[in-house]
């Protein structure tokens, strides 16, 4: 039972299996339901009208018989010979007037329960065509027919044949006809079901090769599928020449920003030095003209940043990130970029708990630009009342540092989003604290660049927890 509901539960409803499976076999049942409906119909009929045929044969002969009993005893006499001849068990007669008088009936009748013969003389009462009644548990064919004798009309005769075997035959081979119907929708549904997911076995391998493609794996990307049909080739030979476009376009954008980058770099710098130059000779400025150079030089500042981050991106691209590794000890790093933190910032940034020595083997200055990083996204968007806090453990042969924030938090579905570039959550709250989405990209290339990783876990208005891991000293040997 729990594997059924397992199976059950990962069933997609709107997946193409899904769809044809249901189609297919929402057709098969109506068709397969609809022949089987006609054919027991069909049957019905078949048996009525032989049934009623031989009753119809009765009603003919009767006449011919009392004539000719007639003309040897005497008229009612006759006619009881006749009707007692023409019936039998199954076979039940009897002669009404015209004026709805029983004037003969066959002696097999005094043989059926008077509850039956009320029922059947009942029906009688109105004009009936041949067909089955059933009355209790059996089951009878009626046919009437006028009797004339020499030309003068004897009554209304009324022929009843018991049909109660042949029927609940009929109706036991109607019942097992549903079940092998049923039994055969289930079979070709389950026979429909697994032929459909071996022909769309294809497409899923070809999505699983699609999904594991990364942006450095595009220009060598190529997707082919064995025995597949012929349109699953061709969009297999489609797909690869859209990888292959997309190669160009991400190596043109790259070389684009890596361009763009240097040249702006180099010019913004010169620009900010002489910022600089002219606020130092703040006796020569107006209290105006001393608030817009400090904008202007701020915000070159923080274009040169921008335009840095773009290099280092861009180099990682390339492979060109080089990294200067060497032995350092973590706890002393930390509590140096916190104290740096804390002089630009103005906040409570704590270290806890204190922990033995850990030593890790990374790029000093990747490392502390990594830690800035990520205390400056928890400043921006946190309260500036609330602490922001450093933990760091050794777990085996890695050391984790987590920095905690009490800030706004990240909506789960937008988590796995944020070490992309140029993503922000939010993009009101950015333009106010702002950034353009590239520090925790450049925090997730770096720390994978040496060999670490990184993560985050967060809830909407309780905070997030960056986790970063690193290998140990006695690990990177």
């Amino acid at each position: 039972m729990k594997q059924i509901r397992k199976v059950w539960i990962n069933i997609d409803p709107f997946s193409l299996q899904s769809r044809l499976t249901i189609g297919i076999a929402a057709f098969s049942g109506l068709v397969l339901g609809s022949l089987a409906t006609w054919t027991s119909w069909k049957m019905q009929q078949i048996l009525v009208d032989s049934h009623k045929y031989n009753i119809e044969q009765i009603a003919k002969r009767l006449p011919q018989d009392v004539q000719i009993y007639s003309e040897m005893m005497q008229p009612e006499t006759g006619l009881q010979k006749a009707i007692n001849n023409l019936a039998n068990t199954n076979i039940l007669l009897w002669l009404k007037s015209p004026d709805n008088k029983i004037l003969v009936k066959s002696a097999s009748l005094d043989l059926v329960s008077d509850t039956k013969v009320a029922e059947l003389m009942s029906l009688t009462k109105m004009p009936i065509k041949p067909q089955v009644y059933q009355v209790n548990e059996s089951y009878f064919v009626l046919c009437g027919s006028s009797v004339q004798v020499q030309g003068k009309l004897l009554g209304e005769l009324f022929v009843v044949k018991d049909i109660t075997r042949e029927q609940k035959m009929f109706l036991r081979m109607v019942q097992s006809l549903a079940i092998i119907s049923v039994l055969a929708i289930i079979i070709l549904t389950a026979v429909i079901a697994f032929y459909i997911q071996l022909s769309l076995q294809p497409l899923r391998q070809l999505n699983q090769m699609a999904s594991v493609i990364s942006a450095e794996d595009l220009g060598q990307s190529q997707l082919s599928v064995k025995n597949a049909p012929s349109e699953v080739k061709e969009l297999a030979q489609t797909l690869t020449m859209l990888l292959s476009r997309l190669s160009q376009s991400w190596k043109q954008e790259r070389e684009f920003v890596s361009n763009v980058s240097h040249e702006l770099r180099t010019p913004l710098t010169i620009v900010h030095g002489y910022l600089q130059s002219v606020l130092r000779r703040q006796n020569n400025l107006t209290q105006t003209q001393q608030e817009a150079l400090e904008t202007a030089a701020s915000e070159a500042e923080r274009t040169i940043r921008l335009l840095q981050d773009l290099l280092d991106l861009a180099r990682a691209d390339n492979g060109y990130l080089y990294f200067q590794m060497k032995s350092y000890v973590l706890n002393d790093l930390i509590e140096e970029v916190v104290m740096m933190a804390k002089k630009y910032s103005e906040r409570i940034i704590q270290i806890e708990p204190k922990v033995d020595r850990i030593e890790v083997k990374v790029d000093y200055s990747r490392l502390k630009q990594v830690l800035l990083n990520l205390i400056d996204n928890a400043i921006k968007y946190s309260e500036a009342d609330t602490p922001i806090a450093f933990k760091l453990n050794q777990l085996e042969d890695r050391a984790i540092i987590e920095v905690c924030d009490r800030g706004y938090g990240i909506p789960l579905q937008q988590q796995a989003r944020i070490f992309e570039r140029f993503y922000r959550v939010d993009e009101s709250r950015s333009h106010t604290t702002g950034g353009c989405g590239l520090g925790l990209s450049i925090v997730k290339t770096l720390v994978e660049g040496m060999g670490g990783s990184v993560s985050v876990q967060s809830k909407l208005g309780e905070g997030s927890t960056f986790t970063i891991s690193l290998p140990t000293y006695s690990s990177a040997i």
